[in-house]
């Protein structure tokens, strides 16, 4: 018995030894696992609580209403219109590459739509739907609802797209929104932008894009584990971007278009009291519709490779030869600084050299205009007299006292990217070719040509400033940001201080002579309802030699000389300031004059003025 008994108490060790290990494991993983839970759930309950919350909460962006702009009569030329686009939620779609190609099978997608879509996929944030088609018809529409049942991740939204219902009219003024680009992406507050997949990119879109944005609102949704939204816990609405309201009249601006007729250029008139754009004419222009969600390669390379550049805001970034339109500044700059008197005169005979000698520097009548003081220098727009007024002069004065008018400086406009344009100095042509400055400069300069560049803009303001006794105003499109003027916004510099009242005088009753002398040289456009203060000018497009004869009807369209006018009225109390440009129009009292008086026949018989 005694084998047996030892066997059975070896067995029974053994099973106890082994069922207090069992208990001893047992109890330590239990004292783990409850250890391990009230670090969990006591230690860090607040932490992964939030982590908890934030998987099942998001919060989703709301993109601001843009907001409208408008011309001084209230007319929309910008506005946010609801448009049908098919819109992909890529956190929904498994295989993006076989839903885009299961689309095309019932809506046909273009290769620079499909583009489009995978390029503003790598820009925006999770939970947000991209479109891939815009602006769906009533046919497409009904197309895609027939198959929705096929597309996880794609459906039908209505979304908010910038329209510009005056279109070619109104594009180099009020420019138009794109789609952010990396460049962009990098410059804005992203958080600002949450939600936004557009800026403005030229024009007053690009200038007051911080008061046309608003400010983006929030959504709190509560998601389930697909990702799919379960219900909305919380909304804070967005604030829309403010209204802008202008000076600038969309009418006024279609009859200057229109009276440009076939000719390019620029018409730009200034309401002298405010400094209010009334108009800011670029011809050729281009549909800014177009840009709004993307434009095609090919409608873009068309557009930037024409000749005639419709995409060139000839009015604000433009630089022409300001031709004989910079004599009455130039006289004036004369007769301010006593080089000449309102008496002086001299004999024109057709040509003039420096000191007798040298290059001959013709006038534009070959037989000369006999003897001439400021008055006739000014309406018969006589070469000769401000050849010899720019020399006498000199560079420096002649520089100085233009830069009082604005010439070669920017004007200050509520504009992106406005050029300075070129009023010359030696310092300027040092700099810019390397070269001395000559007498001969000088004497080009004075009739407003050689390096003397100005934008329309410039001359525009200019004849403003001369038109209002020499009150400065910088120009200024936008009148009011929502209901906030903006006049008292606007940088005003002191007046030109006057030598003498009576030069002023002078040179402004030479610039009703233009109009209405005998022999003026914009005589044609004199009326009887208002009077009329302008200078006409000839830009030349190329260089004659001295002894070479300028033959307008052997030469190609692009080879003419540009025509110019400025123009205030009524001469009593001027309302209106204007300059025009006809690119190759030939001659400004015959060309740009009648644009001028176009413009405003319809402000004051038509729109009846400021009232």
């Amino acid at each position: 018995m005694a084998g047996p008994e030892r066997i059975n108490k070896s067995g029974l060790a053994l099973f106890r030894s082994r069922a207090i290990m069992a208990t001893l494991l047992v109890v330590g993983a239990m004292t783990i696992i409850i250890s391990r839970m009230m670090w969990l759930q006591v230690d860090n309950y607040v932490h992964y609580a939030t982590l908890s919350a934030d998987n099942r909460i998001k919060l989703l962006p709301l993109p601001p209403p843009r907001g409208n702009i408008y011309d001084r009569a209230g007319r929309v030329l910008a506005k946010n219109i609801s448009t049908v686009d098919l819109l992909i939620d890529p956190e929904q779609v498994q295989d993006m590459q076989a839903t885009i190609d299961q689309i095309n099978t019932i809506l046909p997608l273009s290769k620079e739509e499909v583009d489009r879509f995978k390029r503003q996929k790598r820009r925006t944030r999770r939970f947000q739907k991209i479109p891939i088609k815009h602006n769906l018809s009533d046919a497409e529409m009904a197309r895609f609802a027939v198959e929705r049942h096929r597309f996880r991740g794609v459906e039908l939204g209505v979304t908010q797209r910038r329209n510009y219902p005056y279109s070619e009219l109104t594009a180099h003024v009020v420019g138009y929104i794109g789609r952010i680009n990396e460049r962009e992406l990098e410059s804005i507050d992203q958080n600002d932008y949450a939600g936004t997949t557009h800026i403005g990119k030229t024009g007053l879109e690009k200038f007051y894009e911080s008061h046309l944005h608003g400010e983006v609102g929030v959504k709190k949704v509560e998601i389930d584990a697909a990702g799919q939204i379960i219900r909305t816990l919380e909304v804070t609405p967005p604030i829309p971007g403010k209204d802008l309201h202008l000076y600038f009249d969309v009418e006024l601006q279609r009859t200057a278009t229109d009276a440009l007729g076939e000719h390019n250029g620029s018409v730009v008139s200034i309401e002298t009291a405010t400094g209010g754009i009334l108009t800011l004419v670029s011809k050729p222009s281009f549909n800014p519709n177009s840009f709004v969600n993307g434009i095609g390669f090919s409608e873009y390379n068309e557009l930037r490779d024409a000749r005639s550049r419709p995409l060139f805001n000839r009015a604000v970034n433009g630089s022409y030869p300001p031709g004989s339109t910079v004599k009455p500044f130039i006289g004036l700059a004369g007769l301010e600084q006593g080089v000449v008197s309102i008496n002086h005169r001299i004999s024109c005979a057709g040509s003039y050299r420096i000191k007798g000698r040298g290059r001959k520097f013709r006038d534009w009548k070959r037989s000369g205009h006999g003897v001439v003081s400021i008055d006739k220098a000014i309406y018969r727009s006589c070469d000769v007299y401000f050849y010899d007024l720019a020399h006498s002069m000199g560079i420096r004065k002649f520089h100085d006292y233009l830069d009082k008018f604005h010439f070669g400086r920017r004007t200050g406009i509520d504009m992106p990217r406005e050029t300075t344009a070129i009023l010359p100095s030696p310092e300027w042509k040092k700099g810019r070719h390397g070269e001395n400055w000559y007498p001969g400069d000088t004497v080009n300069v004075g009739i407003g040509q050689g390096y003397f560049q100005v934008s329309p803009l410039q001359l525009a303001y200019a004849t403003t400033i001369l038109a209002s006794d020499g009150r400065r105003i910088a120009p200024r499109l936008v009148a009011r940001i929502g209901d906030t003027p903006t006049l008292e916004k606007v940088d005003s510099n002191s007046p030109i201080e006057k030598v003498d009242e009576h030069n002023w005088e002078a040179v402004l009753e030479g610039m009703v002579h233009v109009v209405e002398t005998v022999g003026g040289t914009a005589r044609r456009i004199r009326n009887d309802d208002y009077r009329i203060g302008g200078k006409t000018g000839t830009a030349q497009v190329f260089s004659l030699s001295e002894d070479e004869e300028y033959d307008e009807k052997g030469l190609r369209k692009e080879l003419l000389d540009h025509a110019l006018f400025i123009a205030f009225a009524p001469v009593e109390t001027p309302e209106i300031s204007i300059s025009v440009i006809a690119e190759h129009g030939g001659l400004g009292g015959s060309t740009s004059a009648p644009v001028a008086k176009a413009v405003m026949d319809q402000w004051f018989l038509e729109s009846g003025g400021s009232e």
